[in-house]
């Protein structure tokens, strides 16, 4: 029988399944998925992952079919930290469960309505949308007879709140409360490292964003492939696919360039924590929690070519006088409707009108919040237009 080249021991540092330390409500454990992939599956089929599919990456969802959306970017996300976890020996399902999970308390119209909810819940404890996607986990998907969330794995929990690193010293930040009291009744041991699994999901969120707001960018027609040539990073890889392959037409020497580069972050990353890991001598996954720096991570090269290259993609895309528009007009749409909400709670749909009630300003705040923060774009325009545009047409 030949041996698959493709078949990666698992590394000493893995996470694993079978020894994982349980879901906060005990249940019988599937006969047919382990731990991760059941979680996996949990998150695919909740309402608030349906709905990234309309929620802004960059451009607003109506904007244009071909750009990334909230949904597309998770999967891509996904595919990436799947990918890297198989190469690197550790656990595939529970790097792509973080993975799908880490965008699901985004608010519509990307960090635009991330910034305005922060505005507008500064004086009833803020907003955060890491913390909301733990809340939407924990608290918000109501989905099960016998507990309210998705009751995931400790690890995936962890992996939620912490694939960033440690977050021990936000929890004096009012919009880290949920978790302050979330982490006294469950402790996720939140002044440590996450997995490596979890850090494995946090750099394939930089690898798809970056790669495919390059793709998204000169589609759009923000720049052009002529202006990426001096970029570090895409301009050689970019001159190389040119010179190889001169045949080519645009389309097909952006994606070629998009398709070598995320190849090359990912070899990166592979040789960099593999570097990490023999320096360190990890050999549990706790021992790579202790450690004093990520495990899983990018070269300094590559941090300091990427660095340059969000340089130029927050100057000539995410700053873009088109970008800055719709984001104008976004951070309208929800200032409004969020007043408005606060002040007349009775124009909410019935079952978050209730939810509004006995509760002191800064609980109908939340709820409010919670409300505007799972809609998708097209879902705010059209009630937005309902609450403030009168229609008298037949």
């Amino acid at each position: 029988m030949s041996t698959s080249p493709f078949a990666v021991p698992r590394a000493p540092y893995a996470e694993d399944p079978a020894k994982s330390r349980g879901r906060r409500y005990p249940e019988d454990e599937s006969r047919t998925r382990t731990p991760f992939a059941r979680d996996r599956d949990r998150i695919i089929h909740t309402s608030a992952f349906r709905r990234l599919k309309e929620k802004t990456q960059v451009f607003v969802a109506h904007e244009g079919d071909q750009f990334r959306t909230r949904l597309t970017h998770s999967l891509e996300v996904a595919q990436i930290a799947r990918s890297l976890a198989t190469a690197l020996g550790l656990d595939a399902d529970l790097a792509e469960t973080i993975a799908l999970a880490h965008d699901l308390g985004h608010p519509p119209f990307g960090h635009a309505g991330e910034d305005e909810l922060e505005i507008q819940t500064k004086a009833f404890g803020g907003f955060d949308h890491n913390v909301q996607t733990f809340r939407v986990v924990t608290e918000l998907e109501h989905r099960y007879p016998d507990f309210i969330g998705l009751n995931l794995t400790w690890e995936t929990l962890e992996g939620v709140i912490k694939h960033n690193g440690p977050v021990i010293h936000k929890l004096g930040e009012p919009s880290w409360k949920a978790i302050s009291k979330y982490d006294a009744e469950y402790g996720l041991k939140l002044d440590t490292w996450a997995s490596a699994e979890a850090q494995v999901a946090a750099l394939s969120d930089d690898i798809a964003y970056n790669n495919h707001d390059i793709d998204d960018g000169v589609e759009a027609g923000l720049f052009t492939l002529d202006e990426l040539m001096d970029v570090p990073l895409i301009g050689p890889i970019l001159a190389a696919v040119r010179s190889e392959r001169p045949e080519l037409d645009a389309r097909i020497t952006r994606l070629e360039a998009v398709r070598r580069m995320i190849g090359a972050m990912v070899d990166d990353v592979m040789g960099e924590t593999l570097q990490r890991a023999a320096i360190t001598g990890v050999s549990s996954a706790d021992d790579v929690r202790a450690l004093p720096h990520a495990l899983v991570s990018f070269s300094s090269d590559m941090l300091e070519d990427l660095g340059r290259l969000r340089q130029f993609l927050h100057a000539r895309m995410y700053r873009h006088w088109r970008v800055n528009r719709t984001r104008s007009q976004a951070r309208r749409i929800l200032a409004e409707m969020f007043t408005l909400f606060l002040a007349e709670p009775d124009v909410l749909p019935s079952e978050w009108f209730a939810k509004s009630q006995n509760r002191d300003q800064a609980g109908r705040a939340r709820v409010v919040c919670d409300y505007i923060a799972g809609m998708t774009d097209r879902f705010a325009i059209e009630e937005h237009r309902k609450l403030f545009h009168l229609d008298v047409s037949n």
